[in-house]
């Protein structure tokens, strides 16, 4: 499989350790693997080297956020291909091999994206315009199409393609890191290619396990509020991310109430940490 040998897997990690098992069909067959650990406390660092001690194995002392994450580990890819997989994303090898394929057949591609679908088998919308542009619409590619959004879970990338136009902006700790690249990729007019043929199983929202669960949920929605008005200032204007910023604000505000009625202790820290992230953004922080 020499394909193998051009492809280097990136798999960034937080308290994931509950999710490396599922992912030792394809890590422990392909060659290059790079681990980017975000100071896990529940061993994930030390799991991953004990499966797979080809790997290289990037341990944090503090948690750098995923798009600042990613760029450590692709600054150690040295082969033509990296496939970032998110700790919650399952990929065989024969479906990496189609990807690989698939990259082949569109050598202008900056990325080559399967097909998320749920637990259930259920299609994921992984894909898309850019949301700054116009809204998608329409019926489901049957086949490969050039697309200006593809979810950051799990995409191929062409490193001589990408590199030109850079990877993440770590101004994005977590959330949108994935929007504001692809935005990237499309304003330099680099494909991206969605293979629906290639399915990838995602467990959204299990990538991340530890002993506070309702902590994480807070700050799921801390950081989704500061990023989403982060891309809002870079890729619109300060005034719309402005206007943004207070439709969260008020919004979150009245729908809190009614989510402590219906008493979903998950949900009301979500809605906690973004009414927080809303209310502590500043304009200063979306433009630096």
């Amino acid at each position: 499989m020499l394909e193998l040998n051009n492809v280097t897997i990136i798999v960034v990690t937080y308290n994931s350790a509950h999710c490396l098992p599922a992912l030792h069909m394809l890590l422990g067959q392909c060659p290059h693997v790079v681990v980017s650990d975000n100071a896990s406390t529940d061993g994930t660092a030390a799991q991953a080297r004990q499966l797979w001690p080809h790997a290289t194995v990037l341990a944090h002392p503090h948690n750098l956020g995923f798009g600042a994450a990613n760029n450590r580990a692709l600054a150690q890819v040295h082969t033509p291909f990296a496939l970032l997989l998110n700790p919650d994303c399952e990929l065989s090898l024969s479906q990496l091999q189609q990807l690989l394929q698939a990259a082949e057949q569109f050598p202008q591609a900056a990325v080559v994206a399967p097909q998320l679908v749920d637990a259930q088998g259920q299609p994921e919308v992984n894909y898309r315009w850019p949301s700054t542009y116009w809204a998608s619409k329409g019926p489901a590619a049957t086949g490969p199409a050039s697309v200006g959004f593809v979810c950051g879970a799990a995409m191929l990338l062409r490193m001589q393609v990408c590199q030109p136009t850079g990877f993440f902006d770590e101004s994005f700790f977590l959330y949108y890191e994935d929007d504001d690249l692809c935005l990237r990729f499309f304003q330099a007019k680099l494909p991206m290619v969605i293979v629906p043929q290639v399915q990838a199983l995602h467990r959204s929202r299990g990538s991340v396990k530890g002993n506070a669960p309702y902590r994480a949920e807070y700050l799921r929605g801390y950081h989704h509020a500061q990023s989403k008005l982060l891309f809002a200032a870079k890729h619109i204007s300060p005034r719309a991310a402005q206007k943004l910023r207070w439709q969260l604000v008020w919004q979150t505000t009245l729908a809190l109430p009614l989510r402590v009625l219906v008493f979903s202790p998950k949900l009301i820290a979500r809605m906690w940490g973004r009414l927080r992230g809303a209310m502590r953004w500043t304009l200063l922080k979306g433009i630096a």
